[in-house]
Order: C-alpha cells, then structure tokens, then sequence
C-alpha cells in the first residue's frame, strides 16, 4: 500500500470545530458535558464521571456544533494527544478545552482517523506545532486544520480500520468481563457488611449494631497508610511495574515502590479513590498506599466503602489522622475467610484478563505503524 501526498487535515474533513470557551452551571441530569477526562489516552470515551449541562442551557452548548456519531472528539489544551470516536446514541456538547474533527465519509473512515490521530506520525506533527504557556500547553486550532495529514483511499482506511478494531473489540470484551467480576465482588462486601446478610446471619445476634463476634475499630489500629514517594514522568524508565496516581494508574516503572499485593489510596486529587494492585507497584506523592503484609481483598473493599473526602482546607487532601480514625468493622475470622475464599479467584481472573488486555494493546500497537506506513497490507 502506498499512502497518498500528504495534505492538510482540513481536505479529509467537512468541519473542524471547538466548544464553548465556558463551563456550563452545575446540572443534576440532561446531556452530556463532555470533557478531558471523558477522553482516555488509549482512545475511548469513559463516562464513569459524568458532568451533565440543563436541558434549558443545552441549544446553547450546541451552537456552534452538535457532536454527531462518527465524529472524532480530541483535546486541544493542559491534557493533549486524546482521541476518540463518538459512538451512535451519544447525546452531548464539547466541554471545555475539547474539539473535533467531523471526517467527510467519502473520505475519511472515522475509526481509521481515529487510529491515525493515535499514531507517533500525527503526535510528531502536533507536537511541532504545540504552544507552550505558563501554566499549560497547548494546540493552536486556528493553524491545526493545516496541519499535514497522509491518508490513503477510503477502502483502504476501512481495511485497516477493520484489522485494528478486532483488537480493540477483544480489549472491549475482556474489559467488560472485568467490570462484571468487580461489580459482583462489589455486591458480595455490600451484602454481607453492609447488609449484614452473611452466610449464617439468620443465627447470629446482633450487639449494639454489630453481629456477634465481631468488633468495630478504629482504621489506625488495623492499617497503615504509606506515603508514596514522588517520581515525575520523566524520570520513569517504562518496566513492568505500575506508577499508581490517585487517578489509578498512570505510566510504569522499572523499580517498584512496593511489594504487591497492595490498596493505594488517593491523597491528592481524586482523594479518597481505591485501588488494588495485584503485583508490585510504584505509588507517587499523590497516594498513601497500605504494604503487602496487611493488604487483603477486606480491607480494600471496607476502604472504598468508606468514601473518605477532602478535610484539608489549606492543601485540598486525605487527612490520615481523620482516615485512622474512621470506623472499620472486622468480620468473624471464619465469616472473612468464606470472603476471602469467594473474592480472590474473581481478583485472580481479573488479573488474568489484564495481562490479556496488555498484550493485546501490545500486538496492536505493534501493528499500527506498520499499517499506517504500508509496510503491511492489510
């Protein structure tokens, strides 16, 4: 395959267009507010946070464009390089900070662009044209419909677009699968610590709100929240191990910070946010994390029942000695032990279905270029 003469982004497109320089009031319920942590870096929309703009307010919101499926949103400013597709039933308006490029069909494939846009080609050309501020950085829009592009015919986009979309609906699938598991450890803890509809409870008696043989503690006195130890993106080496931010995880090491298994827990940020991580990992400055010698599936899903919040008014944060002394009901050793035993083969399958997932990143990525370049005919 030979890609045809570059051209300007603007040939491949019926539009270019940005949203409202503004941030909508606050909305319970109506459309979607879509912004830059709508966008993941891997090319998907999240909508596990949502921001919603009033009914009332929408027209307005969608003034200038009404994103449509097909359409390829990205962001432009602070966050850069991420791409994604918005999907048939979408219903919503750019945020802040976000564009997109609608692709004329006759020719531009939208999940072509997509991975085009994901491409180290396109990120070298954005990031000649990238603008340094004081605070952020950022891309020029009024130069980016420009910007060079290579894209072949149409039927070839769609062959190649085809190929990779394999990849991505396997990831697609083996993701869900790990949904479905977290949701149903999830319901597990709520039903039987919560609800206290554990296995037994029928014939246990309830003392002062708690079942008997069972006890409530203060969190100090069964955890310990580490700090993490800062480690700026540029000075780590990519490696197997996961830098936990209190965003989840955000890039890898070669050195981990700590033993796994280990629960981070958010500090800064997104406070209060749990994680598990099933190997060892590098925790950053923006999370506590609790060792390996008292990690357990109990503990990590108490945590994230707990729903800590920001105490701190100088420095927004997780105040440790407010979290210590936070309530933590320990089950009966026998009652922990039939949680323990049911929750971990889930976690295990998840962790299994992850490597999956990384490998079948790894694959495609691999694919990417090649496709993008000819090298190989799909």
């Amino acid at each position: 395959m030979k890609l045809i003469e570059q051209r300007p982004i603007k040939d491949f497109a019926l539009g270019i267009y940005d949203g409202p320089h503004a941030t909508p009031k606050e909305s319970s319920d109506g459309a979607i507010f879509l912004g830059i942590k709508n966008i993941t870096d891997d090319g998907r929309l999240d909508f596990s946070e949502i921001r919603f703009v009033s009914e009332e307010e929408f027209p307005r919101w969608t003034r200038r464009v009404n994103p449509s499926p097909g359409d390829v949103v990205f962001t432009y400013e602070a966050t850069l390089h991420r791409y994604a597709v918005i999907p048939d039933g979408f219903r919503g308006c750019l945020g802040r900070r976000v564009a997109l490029i609608r692709p004329d069909p006759k020719k531009a494939d939208s999940r072509f662009l997509l991975y085009y846009l994901l491409s180290h080609e396109w990120r070298k050309v954005v990031e000649s044209y990238i603008i340094t501020g004081a605070t952020v950085d950022r891309i020029p829009l009024e130069k980016l419909p420009d910007f060079p592009a290579a894209l072949p015919e149409i039927e070839v986009q769609k062959e190649i677009a085809s190929v990779l979309s394999a990849y991505d609906d396997l990831i697609e699938n083996n993701r869900r699968r790990i949904a479905l598991l977290e949701e149903s450890a999830r319901l597990l803890y709520q039903e039987w610590f919560v609800r206290l509809r554990f296995p037994g409870h029928e014939n246990t008696r309830i003392v002062d709100g708690v079942p008997e043989g069972w006890e409530r503690v203060p969190l100090g006195e069964c955890v310990m929240l580490n700090y993490g130890k800062a480690l700026k993106a540029e000075d780590r080496v990519n490696g197997p191990f996961p830098v936990y931010g209190s965003s989840g995880v955000v890039g890898s090491h070669d050195n981990p910070l700590a033993q796994g298994p280990g629960i981070i827990v958010g500090r800064k940020g997104n406070v209060g946010s749990v994680f598990w991580s099933s190997k060892d990992f590098y925790a950053i400055d923006t999370v506590y994390y609790v060792d390996a010698e008292t990690s357990n599936l109990y503990i990590f899903y108490a945590l994230k029942h707990m729903h800590f919040i920001s105490t701190d008014v100088a420095v927004p944060g997780l105040n440790r000695d407010l979290a210590y002394s936070r309530p933590l009901l320990l089950p009966s050793k026998s009652t922990l032990m039939q949680f323990l035993e049911t929750v971990s083969p889930m976690h295990k399958q998840m962790a299994k279905l992850e490597e999956i997932i990384t490998k079948l990143k790894g694959a495609r990525d691999l694919l990417l270029p090649r496709l993008m370049s000819g090298d190989l005919v799909p």
